[in-house]
């Protein structure tokens, strides 16, 4: 089966409920269950501490009407290792939307430590009464770990992004990092897990388009540069990204979560075909995004029409990183007012969860 086919069928099962085991075939996924439990116990030791909590307000000083974003997810998008809110992915997109927009932003983060696709519902259901503008989504690596069906991993993934979009939230989902770069897996078992995380990124891509979001591919950042600055881009458990890691990532989200925002800088509707950039169908484009990160895929229409004879007609960008994110701090806990839908601001609930791996 070529990886077109793949891609499509493993999308294909995530939306009608099949339950095969995946593309990989029930072989490697045997050999992955080995090879996952053998480099879990090659992880460095598990902080206990929860990741420090990004929510609040940001911009202070700035103009309204104030914008809402959400983030859900996993660990890498709690920034587990990570000392203060400003190192988090978290605390630098909301510090970098807030610049490039001049207007303060709330930001509510519900990721939790662990989480897997099926978590995202509860994730959303505490979302959704902020009314948020965008949410940001990174989910996928404990699916694949876990040895959660990719079938059922693409399902729950899809029906969040169809319950933020039907209630007004833009979604941007950054999809699955390529896991053949975590060190403590080793060749030729790396490659089998690299082919594992690059299919299911592919089916994500697919269904989160279909459903009205975008996606944002991060394996290659979490790939080659972490291959080759390992001390710098991987924290002390080998397995989540260091400080500079999580900078490097939101370098990444940021172009997406300002698009999505309608905050798209200098590139306004224009695709550069000399950067790779075009129309194309989406199962095209999303075998050539898991391939170069940032690479940005949305859904389009040609002559009025969502689909052509290949399916879904979509966008793929990769839109100039923002290497200039920097991180600040959310007000303090007495100013942290939750926006209401009018933006004005009622008082603040709960800040984000946290769990274990």
């Amino acid at each position: 089966m070529g990886k077109a086919a793949a891609a499509r069928k493993l999308a294909s099962a995530a939306a009608y409920g099949g339950g095969g085991l995946s593309v990989l075939g029930a072989a490697l996924y045997g050999v992955l269950a080995t090879e996952a439990r053998l480099a879990k116990q090659a992880v460095g030791p598990i902080r206990e501490e929860p990741p420090p909590d990004p929510t609040g307000w940001y911009g202070r000083g700035r103009p309204g009407p104030a914008l809402t974003m959400v983030l859900l997810g996993d660990s890498s998008a709690a920034g587990y290792g990570v000392d203060r809110p400003e190192q988090t992915p978290g605390g630098l997109l909301a510090s970098g939307v807030s610049e490039t927009a001049d207007r303060r932003l709330y930001l509510r983060d519900l990721a939790v430590v662990g989480a897997r696709s099926s978590d995202l519902a509860d994730q959303i259901d505490q979302a959704l009464p902020l009314e948020p503008d965008v949410a940001v989504v990174l989910i996928g690596a404990n699916d694949v770990t876990h040895l959660v069906p990719p079938s059922a991993s693409v399902r729950y993934l899809s029906e969040g992004v169809r319950r933020l979009e039907d209630a007004g939230c833009a979604v941007v989902v950054a999809t699955c990092p390529d896991l053949g770069s975590v060190k403590p897996i080793a060749s030729p078992l790396k490659e089998v897990a690299r082919s594992w995380s690059r299919r299911l990124a592919a089916a994500q891509t697919i269904a989160v388009v279909e459903e009205g979001g975008r996606t944002v591919s991060v394996g290659s950042i979490l790939g080659p540069e972490f291959a080759a600055e390992p001390t710098v881009l991987f924290g002390p458990d080998k397995f989540h990204p260091s400080v500079e890691g999580y900078r490097r990532l939101a370098t990444v989200l940021l172009p997406s979560a300002l698009a999505a925002f309608g905050l798209a800088e200098d590139e306004g509707d224009r695709l550069e075909s000399q950067r790779g950039e075009g129309v194309l169908p989406v199962t095209d484009a999303a075998l050539r995004a898991v391939r170069t990160p940032g690479t940005e895929v949305d859904g389009t229409e040609i002559g009025g029409n969502r689909r052509g004879v290949r399916g879904l007609w979509v966008e793929l960008r990769h839109r100039r990183r923002r290497t200039d994110v920097e991180g600040e701090a959310p007000e303090e806990l007495e100013e942290r007012d939750v926006p209401a839908h009018d933006g004005t601001a009622v008082e603040a609930g709960s800040g984000t969860g946290t769990g274990t791996d």
